[in-house]
């Protein structure tokens, strides 16, 4: 019987997914599973008994990723899983930006007592006027899941598409319509764009990669959109643009004092995969990747661990270890199975940075001797043992 923690509400579409084998605890402490939100987990100890974090999103800056690869646990998320709500959102944000919806929106209720609203709307209506959006070059930075969603779908609403993303994955190639521009160089969506959306990770080499220098290279009629991170944009940058007329409208979904009512700005309060479909999807996804990875050792969609696949069983047991990315590991590994004369039927090994995962089936079953001499090795963190 395994057991699973929730740190935050978690859709029930998604728990209903644990089998008969999972039971809920309120005491994390006793968890082999953890699945979270948005909870911060920085400051949180760990158990022994801990085997895997899952977020029910992609973001992952609210837990201790580094500390966790330590101490053998693994930290899955769900990229893709809300792919398509974030799409509509970013899709949305073009429209507000383009139309003056709000505006007008604001307008109506503000005469809704005036018996000659009607009337007064057809005087009214030219100080809301915008444009459309068809025909209007959009460049995205970043073609993961989500940047693909909103360029395909663009292409469907009639705008030239520009993409960048000089690391853009197999499958996220396959998914791009033929008919986007894939950009090798970032400063020509700058310069030609009238959209410009951003979707990719946060880290150091992209924290406020849209600056003053980026900014200076557009088009003063621009708007740009960020759905995915604050600090991939000096915003403070942008308030100064968008105040001396260097750009048209900034689009953020990242409330905060900065962009919170400054001229320019339409801001939402994170609301891009906040949507019943996007929760479901994102549970789903967390708790199969948990219990792949608790009943047969396999990882897939880690952001400290690599990935790694075996499949079901195939031997009698199948010995999981998380351990530093040094070199012999493997040799000691397969000395110590050896010299206890237990057969290795099958074996993967991965790496990732200085974390490495490996998975051992055996004809027989490994002893509890055996087990502590591997966890002896040096640089080993965590020894588990899945039976078939």
């Amino acid at each position: 019987m395994y057991h699973y923690h929730c740190l935050n509400a978690i859709s029930e579409k998604g728990l209903e997914k644990f089998s008969a084998s999972y039971v809920r605890t309120d005491n994390m402490g006793e968890a082999e599973a953890v699945l979270v939100r948005s909870a911060a987990m920085h400051d949180m100890e760990f158990s022994d008994k801990l085997e895997a974090i899952a977020r029910a999103g992609a973001g992952v800056n609210n837990i201790p990723l580094q500390k966790c690869a330590e101490q053998g646990i693994v930290v899955f998320n769900t990229p893709g899983a809300n792919a398509n709500g974030v799409k509509e959102a970013v899709i949305a944000g073009m429209l507000l930006a383009s139309r003056d919806l709000v505006g007008g929106i604001n307008w109506v209720q503000s005469e809704r007592q005036n018996e000659l609203i009607a009337k007064a709307a057809e005087k009214e209506k030219k100080h809301f006027a915008g444009c459309e959006i068809q025909g209007k070059k959009l460049g995205i930075i970043g073609l993961g899941a989500i940047g693909v969603l909103v360029a395909n779908a663009a292409i469907h609403l009639g705008m030239e598409v520009y993409g960048y993303d000089p690391y853009i994955s197999v499958d996220a190639a396959w998914n791009l319509s033929r008919n986007i521009k894939h950009i090798t160089d970032v400063d020509e969506i700058y310069r030609e764009c009238d959209y410009i959306t951003i979707h990719v990770p946060l880290l150091e080499s992209t924290k406020k990669m849209v600056n003053r220098d980026a900014i200076s290279k557009m088009k003063d009629t621009v708007v740009l959109l960020n759905f995915a991170r604050d600090l991939l944009v000096d915003e403070e940058a942008v308030v100064e643009a968008l105040r001396n007329g260097k750009m048209r409208r900034y689009v953020s979904d990242f409330a905060n004092p900065t962009t919170a009512g400054a001229k320019g700005c339409i801001v939402t309060p994170h609301l891009g995969a906040s949507t019943e479909e996007s929760e479901d999807n994102c549970a789903v996804m967390a708790v199969k990747e948990l219990m792949d990875y608790i009943e047969n050792g396999n990882i897939k969609n880690s952001v400290n661990y690599p990935s790694c696949n075996m499949g079901v069983c195939s031997g009698v047991c199948r010995v999981a270890i998380c351990h530093k990315n040094i070199k012999n590991m493997i040799g000691q590994f397969a000395s110590v199975l050896g010299e206890s004369d237990l057969n290795i039927a099958n074996m993967a090994n991965q790496s990732k940075g200085e974390f490495a995962y490996s998975l051992f089936d055996l004809d027989t079953m490994v002893s509890e001797e055996a087990v502590r001499k591997i966890r002896e090795v040096e640089g080993v963190l965590k020894v588990r043992v899945i039976r078939k």
